[in-house]
């Protein structure tokens, strides 16, 4: 599964301190305005009909495919083929809920609920003309962003950065198992993961990333540079829960979902 996608903690995001000097320098020209800092993550792949969410996609802009991934011999994408070929022409997504221990924005941090997070609902995306000019690292469209706090949401909407506002809750047990919920106008989601196995990544992982905002949005490209990301795998037994109206609630899951934690991230968008 990462050939799909390296997952990223609040991907329109920066941090500044402890791991800066790991973290991969910025393209010229960004500017970093957004601030993370403590990250604990639980991740599933989803793929996705693309009919649902054609509206936000940026003119230049295309969903990269199942099966275009399986014709390059991604082993996941072809094995989903062999599964059920009507899905060749789905797009490829992560959804993500993610709480943080700082997080602000231009020095503004929401105000957090009892166990509040963020949730992202981001897919691979392609500019059709190859000569197009995307930044550094690979282009992911943020098809969704939720905030619990939406006067926080309003301000920062007010600078140009997309987010909406959403009921999300990530809390860890006594056992160690995390629990996750989405709840937003025509969608709930209700996630569980207890890592387990072998940590995977660590200081040495390093990347980058660039965020699309959706076509609704004035925002601008965000460049996503990360290092130090560690990964444990859920246990079996515990398949996220996506109901309601939402062309997410109608996604498939793929692999085997993450818990992710332990990277830093520095994040520049110019307006």
């Amino acid at each position: 599964m990462r050939t799909i996608v390296v997952a990223l903690t609040l991907a329109v995001t920066g941090v500044a301190g402890r791991a800066y000097s790991q973290v991969p320098v910025l393209p010229d020209g960004a500017l970093t305005h957004w601030s993370i800092d403590g990250p604990e993550e639980i991740v599933t792949w989803l793929v996705f009909d693309p009919a649902g969410v054609d509206h936000l996609i940026p003119a230049g802009l295309r969903f990269i495919t199942v099966g275009e991934l399986a014709e390059v011999g991604v082993g996941w994408a072809a094995d989903q083929l062999v599964k059920d070929p009507s899905r060749a022409e789905w797009g490829i997504s992560f959804l993500e809920i993610v709480r943080t221990e700082s997080f602000t924005i231009d020095g503004d941090a929401p105000t957090w609920p009892q166990d509040g997070a963020a949730g992202l609902w981001f897919a691979r995306v392609r500019a059709t003309d190859e000569t197009t000019d995307l930044g550094s690292g690979q282009p992911f469209l943020a098809l969704e962003f939720w905030l619990p706090d939406s006067a926080y949401v309003a301000r920062i909407r007010e600078k140009g950065h997309y987010a909406t506002y959403g009921n999300v809750v990530l809390r860890r047990n006594e056992e160690g198992k995390w629990h996750g919920m989405i709840d937003v106008d025509g969608l709930r989601v209700i996630a569980e993961c207890k890592p387990t196995g072998p940590i995977l990544g660590g200081p040495g992982s390093a990347g980058m990333q660039v965020i699309v905002p959706p076509k609704s949005s004035m925002a601008s490209l965000v460049q996503v540079a990360f290092a130090g990301h560690q990964v444990q795998r859920c246990g079996e037994g515990m398949p996220w829960t996506l109901q309601g109206s939402h062309p997410l609630a109608s996604s498939e899951s793929v692999g085997v979902a993450e818990f992710q934690f332990g990277y830093s991230l520095i994040g520049g968008v110019s307006f």
